[in-house]
């Protein structure tokens, strides 16, 4: 018997778990994966790294086969639509709690398992704005 990829429901659990313990939730997605909207200019290495704050997005909709909500960018409203296989991890900007996720192609929907991370810190962490410091990619290693 196939099942469905666990991913959507991780991704959600982490969300609702970061949340819960007063922690800022970010999400790491490939901007390049196809049906990706996002601002270009925050992009870097071909991932963008968004903060998902209840008190910085509107209207967020995350079910199994999307990630999507409104936010401002130096101002100006953007709707943001990321499906589920473009996210590669979430995490809790304050302590780096979280997981990443391998990165899945259109030709391999149902990729290996992920493994839980957890981030090393790094001493220049974003401040209050949607988009993480896209010069800065997450450090995150395997905790076993």
């Amino acid at each position: 018997m196939s099942m469905t990829s666990n991913k959507s429901y991780l991704v959600r659990a982490f969300y609702d778990w970061i949340v819960d313990n007063d922690c800022t939730p970010y999400i790491v997605a490939d901007a390049f994966y196809p049906g990706v909207a996002v601002p270009q200019q925050h992009v870097s290495d071909g991932q963008i790294v968004l903060n998902l704050a209840p008190r910085a997005i509107t209207s967020l909709v995350m079910n199994n086969r999307i990630i999507s909500f409104t936010t401002r960018f130096g101002g100006v409203p953007s709707t943001i639509e990321l499906p589920i296989q473009s996210i590669l991890g979430i995490y809790a900007r304050e302590n780096g709690e979280g997981m990443m996720f391998e990165p899945e192609t259109d030709h391999d929907p149902q990729p290996p398992g992920p493994g839980p991370v957890k981030s090393v810190p790094s001493k220049d962490k974003p401040s209050g704005g949607v988009a993480a410091d896209s010069s800065k990619k997450p450090s995150l290693r395997i905790v076993k």
